[in-house]
């Protein structure tokens, strides 16, 4: 599909106000030709035929064509308008919800600054196209054509030398139509590199200022800022060549009237008031060709504009569903990865993962940076598709699963903590907005926020600034854990959740967590040894490979990886594991 014809898809919905609009232009149009006609009657008629009893009605004539004229016009012009803000919702809400349905490599190779402008500045020039580039164009170019006709009917002679311009105009304005569009291109392409570095940079205010860098920001502004000024200038060029040549052309017929019309009328080959009808339609010719140099502009821009849009919203996500796939509330906690490759554009992510998980287990996984931990979640959630190998859930592949049935079911706190400029309540509601407030403080509560979210001014009330501006890292990802906890969910992700953290109300988040959803699978993928020694499983990556798995005692025997990054968190194995000894006693103690 071509991106008119995608945009033609959505006008179709208002065609019946196209069609009536277009309609009322031609009457409008017509309506046009009565008053240059009546002035030539007053001049031949009443001024030099003495026929004074004609002026009354007469005048009563151009006065009734002007008002009619004026409210047909009022309403197509209300039938455009309505036209362009209807297609404009229409395609602002497909394009969102297509931006919506996109997956994280979408993300990753667009930026944010950039999807914005397809719905602002794009959007803006296609809504400028249907409410005025339309029957702008369709207005001038009956103008011109009734104009010529009515002018063959007064002196055929006459009309012939005003058709001497007709070709110089198309040929110029052909020319214009090809330099026009790539300037265009530009332009917008600049207006998007614009917004996307603007973006980028209020949302990372802080960063500039922590490294005292606005001066250097501000440079790099001026490049991009002075890079959209060049455009426009350059397409301004384009007009400055162009639009004097209309202007000459226009007023060139003006000269053609008075020249030849003149030495007609001296000659006796038209009458006085003839002249001052082809004169009266003269401005339906001169106009037109004034404009044509506009209108070439404006349909170029929304030529660009609804290419740009739809080169965006035609990509499809590589995550696909299957035409029926299998719904469920609920999906099983047993998981099973089995021979699972992931390539990232050839680079090797995940190799030969095998492992299997029981519903009510918890899995910790370590390993260095880079080492394809988040990624091995991401497989899971069907962010990213595997390679080679498979992913089951209950015996089922995650393949097979509607993908909200998938991701509903899963409880996941991100390792990048966003939070939405809403209230405390309204963030950790957010994957469950039906939960009550008890569901809400209970989640809090689990994840240890519900004593600072209290401590705030209006307490689960307390709208969080944009990201979560206003609180600490350890605060976010407490209400991130919030999130993924009020869910309910039946498999529960932690991506580092906790290393933003203290020790101690780590150790508390983990004791809450053990006393809820008995089945619910966990998986936490952890840098501090401490927030993964009591999982059932412990899976250790290093360069996308799984090379040890097994409990926090059975690792730190085969004194791998593991052992060696717990000598360096704890020391001493013996010191730490007669320090364990003592803080288990203190706990059966307490019971």
């Amino acid at each position: 599909m071509t991106p008119i014809r995608w945009f033609m898809s959505y006008l179709k919905k208002y065609r019946w106000y196209m069609i009536s609009g277009l309609c009322l232009v031609v009457v409008t149009t017509m309506l046009a030709l009565i008053n240059p006609y009546i002035s030539g009657q007053i001049v031949d008629d009443v001024i030099q035929g003495g026929a004074f009893d004609l002026l009354p009605k007469l005048i009563l004539v151009l006065i009734g064509v002007t008002v009619l004229r004026s409210a047909l016009r009022f309403t197509f012009l209300m039938f455009f308008e309505t036209s362009s803000q209807g297609v404009l919702y229409s395609l602002r809400e497909a394009v969102y919800k297509k931006f919506m349905k996109e997956d994280f490599d979408f993300y990753n190779h667009h930026r944010t600054g950039d999807l914005m402008s397809r719905q602002t500045g794009d959007m803006d020039a296609v809504r400028h196209f249907v409410s005025h580039v339309i029957y702008f164009s369709f207005e001038n170019v009956l103008l011109f054509l009734f104009a010529l006709v009515m002018i063959f009917t007064v002196n055929m002679k006459l009309a012939i030398c005003m058709l001497v311009v007709l070709p110089f105009t198309a040929f110029i304005t052909y020319r214009q139509s090809k330099e026009i569009k790539p300037a265009f291109g530009r332009i917008r392409q600049c207006f998007s590199s614009l917004n996307a570095f603007a973006q980028e940079n209020i949302s990372g205010n802080r960063v500039v200022k922590a490294f005292a860098k606005e001066d250097f920001e501000t440079e790099k502004f001026n490049k991009e800022n002075d890079a959209y000024r060049d455009a426009q200038i350059s397409s301004s060029n384009i007009w400055r060549r162009y639009i004097p040549i209309f202007e000459i052309f226009s007023n060139l017929l003006t000269v053609v009237l008075m020249v030849v019309g003149g030495y007609m009328v001296i000659q006796g080959e038209m009458t006085i008031g003839q002249f001052v009808t082809v004169n009266g339609y003269l401005w339906m010719l001169n106009n037109p060709v004034r404009q044509f140099g506009w209108i070439i502009n404006d349909i170029q821009n929304f030529v660009t504009s609804i290419e740009k849009i739809y080169s965006t919203y035609k990509i499809e996500p590589d995550i696909k569903e299957l035409e029926v796939p299998l719904h469920s509330e609920r999906v099983s906690g047993k998981i099973k990865f089995e021979n699972v490759d992931y390539y990232s554009y050839d680079d090797v992510i995940l190799r030969d993962i095998n492992f299997e998980v029981e519903p009510g287990q918890t899995v910790g996984i370590i390993g260095a940076t880079g080492s394809g931990k988040s990624t091995l979640m991401n497989l899971l959630c069907r962010f990213y598709d595997v390679t080679d190998g498979r992913i089951t859930i209950g015996r089922v592949n995650v393949k097979n699963f509607d993908l909200h049935s998938l991701r509903g079911s899963i409880g996941i706190a991100m390792q990048d903590v966003f939070l939405f400029s809403d209230t405390i309540e309204g963030n950790i509601a957010y994957g469950n907005p039906e939960c009550s407030f008890e569901e809400v403080e209970k989640a809090a509560k689990i994840a240890n926020a519900d004593d600072f979210i209290r401590k705030m001014p209006e307490g689960y009330d307390t709208i969080v600034g944009e990201r979560g501006v206003g609180l600490s890292g350890g605060q976010r990802q407490r209400i991130s854990l919030a999130r993924a906890l009020v869910k309910n969910p039946s498999i529960l992700i932690l991506d580092d959740t906790t290393s933003a953290i203290d020790m101690e109300t780590e150790f508390q988040i983990q004791n809450e967590l053990k006393t809820v959803g008995k089945d619910r699978t966990v998986f936490i993928i952890a840098h501090r040894i401490s927030s993964i020694m009591d999982a059932d499983q412990i899976l250790v990556l290093d360069n996308g490979r799984i090379v040890e798995r097994g409990t926090h005692e059975s690792l730190l025997e085969q004194k791998g990886y593991y052992y060696t990054v717990f000598n360096h968190q704890y020391g001493e194995f013996d010191e730490f594991r007669a320090h364990r000894m003592e803080e288990r006693g203190d706990q059966n103690g307490t019971k």
